[in-house]
């Protein structure tokens, strides 16, 4: 208690103490529930949907008459479990994002939050369509390319475990980097570049992206190529954004 109308030190501290406290115990409750919901998806996909996505995974490699093997006793069903884990982290995924929105909502402005959602269905839509691109056009090139480059030197007996790894690591990448456009336009709305810049740095970006590509795809000049052109691209579907974005706000 305050003595003689004077506030206690220590009343300061227990108000400052508590909101850290109450933001603390949010972000327990929202991991606490969005690891429980990736448990039930997790638990969902492995009994009803692990057989129809392993045969979906493997469908490119089986249509050119190879079998997939296993060399370890375990090695079938921890893949199982890894595509598992994946596809109840999809499934799970729109009540992972309620819970974030949830948490981060009260400490945004209005205006922020209209610019969040407006960039989160075009970052969902582009992530969508940089795995779907990967697997529909450049993934089943790069088999082909793979088989026919090694058909006179050994015959292909693919684990699942490596295939599946393969085609993770194949992928995934085309998803991120198809957020290119999004990351540029933010950069351009926070005042770090602008349109001139960006145009004058094309050079320097196109070689950037394609050693970017390197350490992210497999190395083979193919994957490489197939993830390099569609990044620069992007690239430059965010230089023609930024022409109409300045300061924040988009120029009249």
């Amino acid at each position: 208690m305050a003595l003689f109308g004077k506030k206690d030190a220590r009343d300061d501290v227990n108000s400052q103490t508590q909101p850290l406290i109450a933001h603390l115990m949010a972000a327990r409750h929202t991991l606490i529930h969005c690891i429980a919901a990736v448990a039930v998806g997790f638990v969902a996909a492995f009994y009803f949907l692990c057989d129809p996505l392993m045969d979906f995974i493997t469908a490119p490699i089986e249509q050119r008459g190879i079998t997939i093997i296993y060399t370890a006793m375990s090695e079938a069903l921890t893949t199982q479990l890894k595509v598992s884990l994946l596809a109840g982290v999809v499934l799970a995924s729109p009540y992972i994002v309620c819970q974030l929105w949830a948490f981060i909502r009260p400490a945004l402005y209005d205006h922020e939050i209209r610019l969040f959602r407006r960039l989160f269905f075009v970052c969902l839509m582009l992530f969508v369509a940089g795995i779907a691109f990967c697997y529909f056009c450049v993934y089943k090139l790069a088999i082909s390319f793979f088989l026919v480059a090694g058909e006179n030197l050994a015959t292909p007996m693919l684990s699942i475990d490596k295939y599946v790894g393969f085609l993770f690591s194949f992928i995934l990448p085309f998803g991120v980097v198809f957020e290119l456009p999004v990351a540029v336009y933010m950069a351009v709305r926070m005042g770090l570049v602008d349109y001139a810049r960006l145009r004058a740095w094309r050079k320097y970006v196109f070689f950037g992206i394609f050693v970017l590509a390197a350490v992210l795809t497999p190395p083979d000049v193919v994957s490489q190529v197939m993830l390099g052109l569609p990044m620069y691209l992007l690239y430059e579907a965010g230089v023609q954004v930024s022409r109409f974005t300045k300061n924040g706000r988009a120029s009249s």
